[in-house]
């Protein structure tokens, strides 16, 4: 990708323009992890910043060319999904005219189970088709599994959520979302970084992925934000 190509370019030449990378997405992009219930209800989000998949991105690109400062835009909002991405995607992402923006949308959209999928890829083309107009280069993300179980350590005033998000999991809800997704960017040719075909090998070959949730139920625990950010950069070597 040229994202690749600038920052090299950056590396050879110090007047060039430092790179630009924004990450459009929901909770798992702004840096949510543990949920942390409130005596009078609801609850609060653990935030952890240097854990972050774009943060461990920086950190390997700065391995790679240790002499290039890049700008990296935390556009993300926990608890948002596409159609909203696409209604702030000027104020958080173009007005900062990035080089190369990563989306990544999905597990908040498939609340509305498969009512939703045409609205969830209608605001995917238009977030894609306004980076393309404003010259960004793009990388979709698929986010995670959610939970497949209910966990023996979950906190119980979350119990009644992780039953409902393990049994939109098991009826394969978010397997037709990305799956849509997933069509759409080859209509696209938007480059697919795809974690979520990932996570689902795990779970084939018995890993216990809902213990892979630092909140166990769609959040990924601070080592496997590790899984994001390495196939990540393999795409953006592409």
């Amino acid at each position: 990708m040229k994202i690749i190509e600038k920052i090299a370019a950056k590396a050879q030449n110090a007047d060039n323009q430092r790179p630009t990378i924004a990450f459009l997405g929901d909770s798992i992009t702004e840096g949510c992890f543990e949920l942390v219930p409130r005596n009078n209800g609801g609850f609060d989000n653990v935030f952890d910043h240097e854990n972050v998949y774009h943060k461990k991105v920086s950190d390997i690109l700065g391995t790679l060319f240790p002499t290039v400062p890049l700008n990296i835009i935390n556009a993300g909002i926990a608890g948002t999904k596409a159609p909203y991405g696409l209604s702030r995607i000027e104020r958080d992402v173009l007005s900062k005219n990035p080089d190369l923006t990563v989306v990544c949308f999905g597990l908040n959209d498939c609340e509305k189970e498969d009512e939703g999928i045409g609205e969830y890829i209608e605001s995917l083309r238009g977030i894609f088709h306004r980076l393309k107009e404003a010259g960004s280069e793009i990388i979709f993300m698929t986010p995670c599994m959610m939970a497949e179980n209910v966990s023996a350590t979950i906190h119980p005033s979350f119990v009644e959520l992780a039953e409902k998000l393990s049994d939109r999991q098991k009826r394969g809800v978010p397997d037709r979302y990305m799956d849509a997704a997933r069509e759409l960017c080859n209509e696209e040719n938007i480059p697919v970084c795809d974690v979520y075909a990932k996570w689902k090998k795990l779970a084939e070959l018995g890993v216990n992925v809902t213990e892979l949730l630092s909140n166990k139920l769609n959040h990924p625990t601070r080592e496997m934000h590790n899984l994001f950010a390495i196939s990540l950069v393999e795409t953006m070597m592409m």
